[in-house]
């Protein structure tokens, strides 16, 4: 039964698995679940190799689990291989828990694997009951929709399949026991220490003393919740096509039609997440659309900084950027044109420069943060010398500028005010007078472009 059943499941979610010209690497440990697994797989015809950690967390059982999975490749006539990990080390050098640690050196090493060996997918055991605990643990930690739809059978990203994520618990032992399998029980799935363990010996008997038929209503409700992300994730891509603009490395939205989006709070942590922005943080951009220019909140990647009528998620790192924010305490930031240095000199004594890399600005004029970016159109400003504001697309023919040079061009803004075009012109509005007692000096070097 379970055989046919899984047969089906395949055809039905993963069209691109095949007997001929495809190859599966299987994640097992030795348990009931990775050990039917492999047994189904094999009957239904499939080529695959076997490959099995020993995290050394165990003692004397992690050998045990190791050779056991080791005779496999007698039983089946498949490859296996099999890597030991210094987890508690690893743990211990990179500050985090046993069992992050064991996550990320599995899963590294079977991406190793798989490119090693040219193998199409990385088959893992997860079953049913997974799932629901997966799902419910979500759920009490806090989630949106793609926590609700539990575990995916197939991720395309990472190339990992779930092959017997429709199994219950109880199918998977009746085929072990109906065809005579043996396996390893690791004893540390009877510790509650793990949070999985303590949803599936306390949580879940707790809830099926009450409701019955938990399990089959939390697994149905799962596939609902699925199918409900695959219509989120469609509106969501929808929103994101209308209100982003990508600029190079950057993201530009505007502010009015992202003010006009519905619902916002979701939309703007869908847009958000995936520069490692927190969900905490939705406020804080909600609060940029009505801010100050130039205020902006930051990850650990990214900046969001409102720029006039735009936001704009530009990369923190100056030199991806294409608008580069400039905090007062900067004394140097380099961009793809070169390095700009900032100090600060008083006027006694003082001889101008006559330089047009070098600005020289009243410093009590200036307010910062500073924006540093490309022209665009529309830009206009002062041109020391004159009362009249000009176009910067006019400055640029009066200066004979040829395209080339025009596309190369970048600007420091304050406020909405252009304070100066980079190698070229400051702006009349800040620059020194006989009252002016401290010079801000900015020196532009394009022999550090980066």
């Amino acid at each position: 039964m379970l055989l046919q059943q899984f047969q089906e499941h395949l055809k039905r979610n993963f069209n691109q698995l095949s007997t001929v010209n495809c190859q599966l690497l299987l994640a097992v440990s030795g348990g009931i679940d990775s050990i039917v697994m492999t047994d189904l797989f094999y009957r239904s015809g499939f080529d695959f190799a076997i490959a099995h950690c020993n995290f050394q967390l165990r003692d004397e059982e992690s050998i045990r689990d190791e050779l056991f999975v080791r005779s496999l490749e007698t039983k089946y006539d498949k490859l296996v291989f099999v890597k030991r990990f210094q987890t508690k080390q690893f743990a211990a050098e990179n500050k985090i828990s046993i069992q992050e640690a064991a996550r990320k050196l599995r899963y590294d090493w079977f991406d190793e694997l798989l490119v090693i060996n040219n193998q199409s997918f990385l088959a893992v055991a997860h079953n049913a009951l997974d799932n629901i605990e997966t799902m419910l643990m979500f759920l009490f930690r806090g989630t949106g929709i793609h926590g609700l739809a539990g575990m995916s059978n197939f991720d395309k990203e990472r190339k990992i399949i779930r092959p017997i994520l429709f199994a219950t618990r109880e199918e998977i032992k009746q085929y072990a026991q109906e065809n005579n399998l043996s396996w390893v029980e690791d004893s540390s799935n009877s510790s509650d220490k793990y949070t999985r363990n303590f949803f599936r010996h306390k949580i879940l008997p707790e809830i099926e003393m009450q409701f019955e038929n938990a399990k089959q209503n939390l697994s149905d409700n799962i596939k609902r919740f699925s199918e409900t992300e695959e219509l989120y994730n469609q509106a969501i891509e929808l929103h994101k096509k209308k209100l982003l603009e990508p600029k190079g490395n950057e993201i530009h939205i505007p502010v009015l039609k992202l003010q006009k989006a519905k619902p916002l709070d979701t939309i703007v942590w869908e847009i958000i997440k995936e520069y490692n922005f927190s969900a905490h943080q939705i406020n804080e951009v909600k609060k940029l659309l009505n801010a100050e220019n130039s205020s902006y909140i930051q990850s650990s990647s990214h900046r969001i900084i409102k720029n006039r009528n735009w936001l704009v998620i530009a990369p923190v790192k100056n030199e991806e950027a294409n608008i580069i924010l400039i905090e007062k305490n900067n004394k140097q930031v380099c961009f793809s044109n070169g390095c700009l240095s900032f100090e600060n000199i008083s006027t006694v004594n003082y001889q101008l420069s006559t330089v047009n890399s070098i600005a020289q600005l009243d410093a009590k004029q200036i307010e910062f943060p500073l924006l540093l970016r490309k022209w665009k159109q529309g830009d206009y400003f002062y041109p020391l010398g004159m009362k009249k504001k000009k176009k910067l697309s006019r400055f640029f023919i009066d200066e004979k500028l040829s395209a080339t040079e025009k596309e190369a061009v970048w600007i420091l803004e304050m406020n909405k005010k252009i304070i100066w075009i980079i190698g070229y012109r400051i702006d009349e509005r800040f620059k020194i007078t006989s009252s002016t007692k401290e010079i801000l000096k900015i020196n532009f070097d394009a022999a550090q472009k980066h």
